[in-house]
Parts: C-alpha cells; sequence; structure tokens
C-alpha cells in the first residue's frame, strides 16, 4: 500500500492567512485515492505592495490543471508532465488555478498516454482528450466553488475510469511501490533484484512511461519524504537528516536539497529554529 503524501513549497512556507496568495489542498473520495494525491488550489489578486514567488516542487506526480481565468474556456485546461527540478516564478497578476495532483505510476488510465509524452511542457487537455472535454472546461471556470470543481472532476474523473480499459504499466507500478517503501532510498540495483527484472529493464520502463530513470525518481520521493520531516519537526538536526536518508555528509544533503528546492533548508524552513 502506498505510503506517500507529497508536499509543495506553499504548505512549508505557510503564508499569513491574510494574503493575498492562498493555496489549499483536498483530498479525493475513497475510490480515486490510488489515483490521486489531493486537489489544489492557487489564488493570487495582483498588488503592487506583495507579489510572492511561487515555487513548484519535484513531487514524483503528474497534474492537471484548469486556469480558471484563461481568456477561453477550451484553453482553460491542460496536462503538466514529471519535474525533476523545482520551478519558480514571480507572480505579476491575477492567478485562480484549481489542480488535480495525479500519482505518475497511475495516471495513464486518466490520460491515456504514458506521463513521459507531457515531460516537454504543458498539453492542453483537448489535445489529449478531444472536444469532449470542452463541457467539463467551461463547467469548471463557471462553477461557483472549489467544493463544486471538485465534484465536478470526481464524476469525470470516476467516468472515465469506467469507460476505458487502458491500465498502468504493472512493472512500472510495482517498481514504484518499492521505491515508496524505502522512501527513495534504494539502488537501481536493489530494485531490479527486488522485481526480477534486469536493471536495463527497469531502466527502459521508467524512461518510456515517465521520461525520467529509476534513479531520478528515487531521488524525487527520498527527497519529498524528508521535507515532511523536516515540515512535521519529526528530525531537526541536519547531521541526523543526513544520516538517516542515505546522504554520504551532511553538505550532500544540503547541495541535494538546494538542487530540488532552489534554496538551501535553512533558508526554506526560516521561521523555524533548525539546528544546522
Amino acid at each position: 500500500m502506498r505510503n506517500y503524501v507529497p508536499i509543495q513549497a506553499p504548505t512549508i512556507e505557510n503564508p499569513p492567512p491574510d494574503s493575498s496568495y492562498t493555496y489549499h489542498e483536498h483530498l479525493p473520495s475513497p475510490p480515486l485515492t490510488p489515483y490521486v494525491a489531493c486537489y489544489w488550489t492557487l489564488d493570487y489578486q495582483a498588488s503592487s505592495l506583495q507579489q510572492p514567488l511561487h515555487r513548484i516542487l519535484p513531487d514524483g506526480c503528474v497534474d492537471i490543471i484548469f486556469n480558471l481565468k484563461a481568456p477561453a474556456a477550451s484553453t482553460s485546461g491542460f496536462i503538466t508532465g514529471l519535474m525533476s527540478s523545482y520551478e519558480a516564478m514571480r507572480l505579476t497578476q491575477d492567478q485562480s488555478l484549481f489542480g488535480i495532483r495525479f500519482f505518475a505510476e497511475s495516471v495513464r488510465p486518466f490520460i491515456h498516454y504514458p506521463a513521459s509524452d507531457f515531460r516537454e511542457g504543458p498539453v492542453f487537455l483537448e489535445e489529449a482528450w478531444g472536444l469532449n472535454v470542452n463541457q467539463l472546461n467551461e463547467e469548471m471556470v463557471t462553477a461557483l466553488d472549489s467544493a463544486h470543481r471538485m465534484d465536478l472532476v470526481e464524476r469525470f474523473l470516476m467516468g472515465v475510469l469506467g469507460q476505458n480499459n487502458v491500465r498502468s504499466e504493472p512493472l512500472l507500478e510495482h517498481g514504484m511501490q518499492y521505491l515508496y517503501a524505502a522512501k527513495g532510498r534504494i539502488t537501481v540495483r536493489a530494485l531490479a533484484e527486488k522485481l526480477n527484472y534486469s536493471e536495463r529493464n527497469i531502466r527502459r520502463i521508467f524512461q518510456k512511461e515517465l521520461g525520467v530513470s529509476p534513479k531520478v525518481m528515487a531521488e524525487i520521493i527520498r527527497f519529498q519524504y524528508l521535507l515532511q520531516e523536516l515540515h512535521q519537526a519529526r528530525l531537526t538536526r541536519f547531521p541526523d537528516i543526513a544520516a538517516q536518508y542515505g546522504y554520504y555528509d551532511q553538505p550532500h544533503f544540503i547541495n541535494s536539497f538546494r538542487r530540488l528546492y532552489g534554496m538551501s533548508p535553512k533558508q526554506a524552513l526560516s521561521d523555524r529554529s533548525w539546528n544546522s
């Protein structure tokens, strides 16, 4: 059973409640939990006084996003592929987004294509699903609130799941379960031994289905697990984190964190007391 809860920067950075920038996450209904990590919303009201930096972290997931302020409903929905490095953007214009965060190994029944097809950049839902999706696009844009939008997407996703016979690649699913169980602390060689497949075969499947190697995916999962530890203050000393998560030493941990987050762990968690 998957025990993996991806976390994003706004949850870590926790903007003040009176901010013009808000981010919220909501859990899916039980039938969709094997596929969907969460639904999320991001809203920002442009202000000359506050132009926040919105940071997106690698989380091993694929997102369907609805831009609720798109000029045309037909271009409001799009798919973004798995990320292997962080992105940061300065918000200067009004934003209102609703997202569906899928586990990468479980998304194929919904998007009909391997997640690797979406690594090069966003793809409009219309291109992936055809004109039938335009009604959903329009309903999402005109819905009154997030609760209504969650109801819309849940009904749509359950319909897609029931109507097609596309299934995820079994070797990928099994491999990902081992990565989650090890919290990313597993070599490709050890993964191959557990799956009873060659390393070459495993690399080929991960690259074909996700667009990244199993080593990169393991690194993302390890980063996400330790991020949860830091966020929940279960570990507070960087040397302890480095040792528990298999880094060579503290500098190795900090450099890896900086590459995936865009800043050091001390900077990311500057509003708390951490021992470095």
